[in-house]
C-alpha cells in the first residue's frame, strides 16, 4: 500500500476515539488533530521496516519487510507499550488502559491485515513468530506500492489515486 489507506485508518481512529469519549471539565483533552497524527504515525509504524533493506536483512526473513512489524503480537506489545507509557494520562482522564492498549493495538494491526489486501509482494507474517509462513487475504482488491522513491513514478501515483478513491470519508 502507499500509506494513504494505513493513514485512512489512523484518522478515522482517532475521530471515533473522540466520538466516544466523555470530556473532563477540568482536564484539556489532546487536541483531534494531535490525535490524528498519533493515531496515522501508529498505522504507519509497521512499515519502518524497511529499514532492513539497509541492513541486508531479505524481505523474505522474518524480521525482512512485512515480517515480524506487521504480525498481530508485535500490534499487541506495541499496544501494551503505549498502555503502560500513557497509564497516567489515561487515568487523570478516566480512560481504562485496557481500552487504549486495544485501540492502539487494533490501530497497529490494521497494518497488517490491510497489506494482505494488496496483489503484491511476498505476503505479511502475521502469525509471527508462532509461525514465519506469509498470508494473503483471498481477495486483494489493493495493488501493491513501489517502495522509496519509486513511489513517485507513474504507477505509484496510479496506486496513491487508487487508495485515496478506497479510503476517501
Amino acid at each position: 500500500m502507499a500509506s494513504l489507506g494505513h493513514m485512512a485508518i489512523g484518522l478515522a481512529a482517532a475521530r471515533l476515539h473522540h466520538g466516544i469519549r466523555t470530556p473532563q471539565p477540568s482536564l484539556p483533552e489532546p487536541s483531534l488533530f494531535l490525535t490524528m497524527v498519533f493515531m496515522s504515525l501508529l498505522a504507519l509504524l509497521p512499515d519502518a521496516d524497511v529499514i532492513a533493506f539497509t541492513l541486508r536483512i531479505p524481505y523474505e526473513a522474518p524480521f525482512g519487510h512485512r515480517g515480524a512489524s506487521h504480525s498481530i503480537a508485535a500490534a499487541l506489545a506495541c499496544g501494551m507499550f503505549w498502555a503502560v507509557a500513557l497509564w497516567g494520562f489515561a487515568r487523570r482522564r478516566r480512560i481504562s488502559p485496557l481500552y487504549v492498549w486495544g485501540l492502539i493495538s487494533a490501530v497497529v494491526a490494521s497494518h497488517g491485515l490491510l497489506d494482505t489486501l494488496t496483489d503484491g509482494g511476498l505476503g505479511v507474517a502475521l502469525l509471527w513468530p508462532l509461525f514465519n509462513q506469509r498470508y494473503f487475504a483471498p481477495w486483494q482488491p489493493i495493488p501493491v506500492a513501489p517502495i522509496g522513491a519509486r513511489l513517485l513514478s507513474q504507477r505509484g501515483m496510479s496506486v496513491m489515486l487508487t487508495e485515496l478513491i478506497y479510503f476517501a470519508p
